[in-house]
């Protein structure tokens, strides 16, 4: 039998039965007073705003007199206001519902405003870093993703051998290899539609010579054999559907994931998430379920414009959290099939993926500029004050500076400022022209980046 393990602290606790809740008279009346009260309507707001789940709300103190089991109805009560309802399939068990939150739509919004087209045209990659970032971020999740589930070697040992194009030693780096080839032909995937034959055979790269029965690489499970256990009791915490029932359900994500928008619009980040969710609820190989969920999540994220997920690797968010990537999963599965839990989850996941992204580049940006900075004082004949100007005119090209300006920049006498920006225009530097008011105005020449370039190599 193969059994993947979780990395949880305890297993959730399932929650109540809200038809036996409310079955009882006493409970009904309890409902009804509850709606009146204030200090009730404040608790609810917050466990709603928060989307906790049962398991954590009985742990929390509640307002006074009153009874754990009868607020969570209440609080599902006003859950399931609106919720929207997702049928995967006619299969039973294969419909689910979720809300946006506040938080979720709020990260919605920056994800659409920094991911996609807004950015591509400004300078937030280089085009020529873009390769050497793309490349990195692309090692960076086949490791943590093989990691995740359970690839043992370091980072940096994992790097090497991808950067060096060594021959992987052991089962571990055989994995990381796999990933980081999948990953790379997602890239070429964009554009196709979803299908049983492109999960085979993503799954067939990801699991090439990694499976004790090679047969099993590219199939789908042949057996019930495969359950998930929690990694400190054994104890099983997830049954998979029935084997026979896979090709149908497979079939039936597909036609989810290519459904066009006049079909009912799901926002591209839900649907992904969506996707990422089932490819592990339906389990549908004897390894591998958790790399061929993200793999399909990153080709959907690509395949919808959001461009810059290519630098962004989410399992290294995730595997920093592993316990909570997998309660994420069974509150959903023990609560009604709400994928609330899981996509509030992977957007926390992805903000900061991303801001981890940003900050990279900032460094990266920094480390370049100053590195750049440092040569301009090796520049014959330029003196400090200069090369702080000629950094002034590279960092804002449509910049025009006057002898005050660099005088009172300085505090240095009118004279010194002239010599100053005279030198950089007979270096070829800068160009003058004299304002209406008779100012002299000094701006970048047209060879500026030219020159500088030559300048400093």
């Amino acid at each position: 039998m193969w059994c993947p393990i979780v990395y949880i602290m305890h297993i959730p606790q399932e929650p109540p039965d809200l038809t036996k809740v409310m079955a009882e008279d006493d409970n009904r009346s309890k409902m009804t007073e509850y709606f009146q009260r204030e200090d009730v309507k404040e608790f609810v707001t917050k466990v709603n705003t928060k989307y906790l789940h049962w398991d954590e709300v009985r742990h929390r103190p509640v307002p006074t007199d009153t009874d754990h089991e009868v607020l969570w109805a209440l609080i599902k009560l006003i859950r399931n206001y609106d919720m929207k309802i997702i049928k995967i399939s006619d299969i039973n068990n294969f419909t689910f519902r979720y809300k946006l939150t506040d938080h979720t739509l709020q990260k919605l919004h920056e994800f659409d405003s920094n991911l996609g087209g807004a950015l591509k045209s400004g300078s937030v990659i280089t085009s020529e870093d873009r390769d050497k970032y793309l490349v990195s971020s692309i090692m960076e999740e086949a490791i943590a993703s093989s990691q995740l589930e359970g690839a043992a070697t370091t980072r940096e040992i994992a790097k090497k051998m991808l950067q060096t194009d060594r021959e992987p030693k052991t089962k571990s780096e055989r994995m990381i290899l796999n990933n980081y080839i999948t990953i790379k032909k997602i890239l070429d995937l964009r554009g196709e539609e979803l299908t049983p034959e492109m999960i085979l055979d993503i799954h067939s790269t990801i699991a090439n010579r990694t499976l004790s029965v090679k047969e099993s690489e590219g199939r789908f499970r042949e057996s019930n054999d495969v359950v998930v256990k929690e990694r400190s009791s054994g104890k099983i915490v997830y049954i998979p559907p029935n084997y026979e029932l896979i090709p149908k359900l497979i079939e039936d994500l597909c036609e989810f994931a290519n459904k066009s928008p006049h079909d009912g619009f799901m926002h591209p980040v839900v649907k992904a998430t969506v996707l990422h969710f089932l490819v592990g609820y339906i389990h549908p190989f004897v390894d591998g379920n958790g790399r061929t969920a993200r793999a399909i999540f990153y080709w959907y994220m690509l395949n919808h414009g959001y461009w810059l997920f290519e630098f962004m690797s989410i399992s290294r968010t995730i595997i920093k959290s592993p316990a909570q990537y997998a309660r994420a999963y069974l509150y959903t599965e023990k609560d009604e099939n709400d994928l609330t839990y899981f996509i509030n989850y992977q957007i926390k996941t992805m903000g900061q993926a991303l801001k981890d992204l940003k900050t990279y580049i900032n460094r990266q940006v920094k480390k370049k500029s100053e590195n750049r900075f440092y040569k301009l004082l090796k520049i014959e004949g330029v003196n400090n004050r200069q090369v702080y100007l000629l950094r002034e005119f590279s960092e804002s090209p449509e910049k025009m500076m006057t002898i005050n300006e660099v005088k009172n920049i300085f505090n240095i006498v009118y004279q010194t400022a002239r010599t100053d920006l005279l030198g950089l225009e007979e270096l070829g530097f800068l160009e003058v022209k004299r304002s209406e008011r008779r100012k002299l105005l000094f701006f970048r020449s047209e060879n500026f980046e030219k020159l500088l370039d030559a300048r400093i190599g």
